[in-house]
């Protein structure tokens, strides 16, 4: 049996979680092999959108190179017909940069361990639209990035 057919007899859930193996491996080209041709990859927490073969990759291989030892911890599962929802947690230790839309994170070498959720939506027994909600200021807290803040907020007044 090909992977191809394998794929084809999972369930739902099976296949959301054959996915999130893939990733964890750094299994890029399985990854994309997940998606539609037309897959979306949205990163709520940075506001990104990443669309069709050449970009779905994109967050998993940033967040594989600044945290070698990422690690998705899956909680619950929840499907309903062509939709699952994952609670789940990201860990991992920052050693190396990490790419963001504004610019790169330097690594930190600290862990983070941050609650998530992720929303997939499939077609045709593929990906077609996976929706991330990272917790962002949790990572960037744990990260020990968020002090920097400082620079921009201003003193609360009070009447």
């Amino acid at each position: 049996m090909t992977a191809r057919e394998k794929r084809n007899d999972m369930t739902n859930e099976e296949f959301v979680r054959h996915a999130y193996d893939l990733a964890e491996a750094k299994d890029i080209q399985g990854w994309i092999d997940c998606f539609t041709p037309d897959g979306v990859f949205v990163d709520n927490s940075i506001e990104a959108t990443y669309t069709g073969p050449a970009e779905v990759a994109k967050p998993v291989e940033y967040y594989g190179a600044a945290f070698s030892d990422m690690h998705r911890e899956l909680y619950d599962l929840y499907v309903t017909g062509d939709v699952v929802v994952v609670q789940l947690a990201l860990q991992g230790t920052h050693d190396g940069a990490l790419h963001l839309p504004f610019g790169m994170l330097p690594p930190t070498g600290k862990r983070m361990d941050a609650p998530c959720c992720d929303v997939f939506k499939l077609a045709d027994g593929k990906l077609q639209r996976f929706d991330c909600y990272p917790e962002g200021s949790v990572i960037l807290s744990q990260l020990g990035v968020l002090g920097n803040l400082g620079a921009v907020l201003q003193p609360h007044v009070t009447a």
